[in-house]
């Protein structure tokens, strides 16, 4: 993926490769973490052909959301599709969110 040159001739990933590095490393399902030093609460949907990504995440005690999907289909690149929001703020809180350590499921 192409990136942007700087001095010295190495080059600096993409926004798109950086959002996606960082989308990869959330966990499925639910997670707590830190955005902007206020506590969110997200969920992470994959579905199982890895073509659709959905994300959902709350405001912990505030009243902020980030909602989106993020489509993968043959012939065309990634696709988000934010939910009633910028893609400027989605992409924003993906790179920002600290996830906190995972919680253990129990059945």
């Amino acid at each position: 993926m192409p990136g942007t040159m700087i001095a010295g001739g190495k080059t600096l990933p993409s926004i798109q490769a950086t959002f996606d590095d960082a989308l990869a490393k959330l966990p499925d399902g639910y997670v707590d973490g830190h955005f902007g030093n206020r506590p969110w609460g997200v969920t992470v949907k994959r579905s199982q052909d890895g073509k659709r990504i959905g994300l959902y995440g709350e405001e912990l005690g505030g009243t902020d959301i980030v909602s989106f999907n993020l489509y993968r289909l043959a012939g065309s690149g990634p696709t988000l599709k934010p939910c009633e929001m910028s893609s400027a703020k989605v992409i924003e809180f993906v790179l920002g969110l600290a996830p906190g350590p995972q919680k253990i499921a129990f059945r």
